[in-house]
This record gives C-alpha cells, sequence and structure tokens, in this order.
C-alpha cells in the first residue's frame, strides 16, 4: 500500500524479495547486478528507464523473448518487474566463467571438445531460429557456464539486442553486433535476419580452433571489405592438425552472401559435429595465447566499467540502489595489472598480431598505469578514427544509391 501511495507499480512490491549484491556489468542503458533470492542467487538487469525513454518496446521485446525461450542452452527467465523509474529483469545466474576462461582452466582441449562445444551453442541457435529469434549478438563473451562444475551446461546469454521477427521473410536494418563478429550485410545495411548468427558461430569457431580471428582488420571499413571477401585463411602453422571437415564446416558459415551461407538446421547435420573426423590435439596451448592478448583488453575494460558504474550511479534516483565502491570489482587494480604483465612479458607469433620479446623492466603498478593510460587513449583515437571512417563510408554509399 505504501508503495503505491509512493506512486510506485504493483509490481514494484516483488522487489522486496531481492536483495542486491556485487555488479557484474554495465551498458548503455543500465547495469546487471548479482541478488539474492528465496530461490537462491540470481543475475538482474536494471534498465533506467529515463535512458530507453521512446524505445520502450525493447525492453518489452526482450522480456517476450526470455519468457517464451525455454531451452538448455538458453539462460533461463526467471521474473521481472518495474520501479517509476526503472525496469528489472531477473534471470538464471551463470556462475561457471566465460567460455573461453574455462577452456583455459582445462588441462587441454582438442578439437574434439570444440566440436561438442559449438554444437551445444549452434543447437541453442537454432532453438532461437525456429522460433524466428535473431540473437545479432553472438561472442564468446555470450557463452557462459551455469556453474563451476566440470560437467556444467554451457549457456547462451544477454538478448539485449536480439529481435523477435514478425515473419519469416522480415529484414532488420539498424546496426547490430560487435566488431569482428558482426557479418557483411550488417555493417552494410543491407538488411540482414538468421543469417547473422550463423557468420559470428563461423567467427566463434574459427577462433576456438587456432586462437585468433578469421578477421583482424581494426577499421570499419578494412573489415567490411575483408569480410565482403569472403577469403578464410587457414594458415598451414596453426592449422595443420585441424580436420578438414572443420575447415569446410567454417567456410559454409563464413560465406559472405547470406543467401548461400548454410542455415543452422543445416549445419547441425554437419559430419564434423559428431566429432568423428576431429582430430585429437591440445588446443590449449593457442587458446591460453588468445585469452592473454585479451587480458589487456579486460584490464582496460574493468577500468571502463568502473568509470560507466560512476556515471550511471549519478543517474540514480533511489540511493538505496544506487552502485557504489562495493560494486565495482574488488581485484581491479589487480586484473589490470595482471593483464599489463602478461601483455609486456609476453610474446606472440599469431598471424596479424604484434611480437614482444623484451620482459617487463618496470615495476608492475607503474606498467600498469602508463600501459592503461596509453591503450585508453589510443580506444578514443581508434573509436574517433573509426566513426570518421563510417561517417565517410555511409556518404559514400549514400551517393552512389
Amino acid at each position: 500500500m505504501m508503495n503505491r501511495l509512493h506512486g510506485q507499480p504493483n509490481s514494484y512490491d516483488k522487489k522486496s524479495k531481492y536483495s542486491f549484491g556485487r555488479t557484474l556489468g554495465a551498458g548503455t542503458y543500465g547495469i546487471v547486478r548479482e541478488a539474492d533470492c528465496p530461490d537462491g542467487k540470481v543475475a538482474v538487469k536494471i534498465i533506467l528507464k529515463k535512458n530507453v525513454r521512446g524505445n520502450e518496446q525493447m525492453v518489452y521485446d526482450e522480456l517476450e523473448m526470455l519468457q517464451r525461450m525455454k531451452h538448455p542452452h538458453i539462460v533461463r527467465f526467471v521474473d521481472w518487474f518495474e520501479s517509476r523509474d526503472k525496469y528489472y529483469i531477473v534471470t538464471q545466474l551463470a556462475t561457471g566463467g566465460e567460455l573461453f576462461d574455462r577452456i583455459c582452466d582445462q588441462g587441454k582441449y582438442t578439437e574434439k571438445d570444440a566440436a561438442e562445444t559449438i554444437r551445444q551453442v549452434l543447437d541453442a541457435v537454432n532453438y532461437l531460429h525456429k522460433n524466428n529469434v535473431v540473437h545479432r549478438d553472438l561472442k564468446p563473451e555470450n557463452l557462459l557456464y551455469l556453474t563451476k562444475d566440470p560437467m556444467s551446461t554451457l549457456v547462451l546469454a544477454d538478448f539485449g539486442i536480439a529481435k523477435m521477427l514478425d515473419s519469416k521473410d522480415e529484414v532488420l536494418t539498424t546496426m547490430a553486433g560487435s566488431f569482428g563478429y558482426a557479418a557483411p550485410e550488417v555493417m552494410l545495411k543491407k538488411g540482414h535476419g538468421k543469417p547473422v548468427d550463423i557468420w559470428s558461430m563461423g567467427v566463434i569457431t574459427y577462433t576456438l580452433l587456432c586462437g585468433y580471428s578469421p578477421f583482424r582488420s581494426e577499421s570499419l571499413a578494412d573489415l567490411i571489405e575483408e569480410c565482403k571477401n569472403g577469403r578464410v585463411v587457414f594458415h598451414e602453422r596453426y592449422w595443420k592438425d585441424v580436420s578438414k571437415d572443420a575447415k569446410d564446416f567454417i567456410n559454409s558459415m563464413l560465406n559472405p552472401d547470406p543467401a548461400k551461407r548454410v542455415t543452422s538446421e543445416q549445419a547441425l547435420k554437419h559430419i564434423w559435429l559428431t566429432a568423428k573426423t576431429a582430430g585429437d590435439r591440445n588446443l590449449l596451448p593457442e587458446i591460453q595465447a588468445y585469452v592473454a592478448k585479451a587480458r589487456l583488453k579486460r584490464g582496460i575494460e574493468i577500468v571502463k566499467l568502473a568509470n560507466r558504474i560512476e556515471a550511471l550511479k549519478m543517474q540514480e534516483d533511489d540511493e538505496g540502489e544506487a552502485p557504489g565502491e562495493a560494486d565495482v570489482p574488488a581485484n581491479a587494480r589487480q586484473a589490470a595489472g595482471e593483464a599489463v604483465a602478461t601483455h609486456v612479458a609476453g610474446s606472440s607469433s599469431k598471424p596479424g598480431l604484434s611480437t614482444s620479446d623484451e620482459p617487463a623492466k618496470k615495476s608492475l603498478s607503474k606498467a600498469a598505469k602508463s600501459a592503461i593510460f596509453r591503450e585508453v587513449v589510443l580506444a578514443k583515437v581508434r573509436e574517433m578514427k573509426a566513426n570518421e571512417d563510417k561517417e565517410k563510408f555511409e556518404k559514400t554509399a549514400t551517393m552512389k544509391k
């Protein structure tokens, strides 16, 4: 009754069931927090209404999709409620870690393991496509293990930009996806649909088998050209022990023409997913090299996350819910430091990646500070350059039309 007197919606009563904990992530529209409830730990996505004003349908679409999706490899919807100024979406909490981090914790990882991993994810994607849903943001960070148990289920998460199609032939035109995983038709704004998820699966599979991406251009214009050409290179040094079936599977998904790209249903029938022809060579060193390079970026992302949380804190109306010091990962400085140490001391000879054999000579704290500052500045410069390239490309495309 008091809640309604204060202008809160009826569903706000549900909030009392949840005790909010640490912040797990931050995005454009809000944050994701861990919470305890009578049924255990859950993840709560908190979206500020002022951030989606005029686009409320986006939230309702995500809610509708999550409630309809029931599959063992898709994160499970739990509940939702709202306050005067926020939406709360409650889902299953995955605590087993991201795909690549989990792989690095194993003593061995083979092509057979990769085939089984991809089969699970593709099974979830096929379920989405059969229900006319396009995820549009498939990437390793959105592939999570539910628990730390070695036999834990792998689930597909983050449906923030997923889209439910009104018909099988509906064409989407908005830019969506993550740099390096988005299909060429998305970047070219030609209109897209379910095939974009298959392209992303192709990029993930390639990376899972060799430890680097098939498309490595850093500017949007160059990346578009690289993807449009559709030439997937399997460098002998890293692919000589990988089966021909794996390469055929990848090529079928990375066809630049979405009409010729394999469907999820067709891909599930590919012989490679049976693992009968997959090799037994340990791929772990390649995956660990990939993850080691990503640690510097992750350290920087933690710093960005702290800044994002601080910015969102300023927008919060209810002081009791505002993220504060406790929400910033406790190991932020340590993670950033480890990332820099790995980056400076390590070396890499992957195609298209820089190499360095020089050991770290500075103290860790100084190296961390200087590297993070330098990388953040460079990231900003790259972002500005990418925006310029994007505007130039779109302007040229418009003139051609």
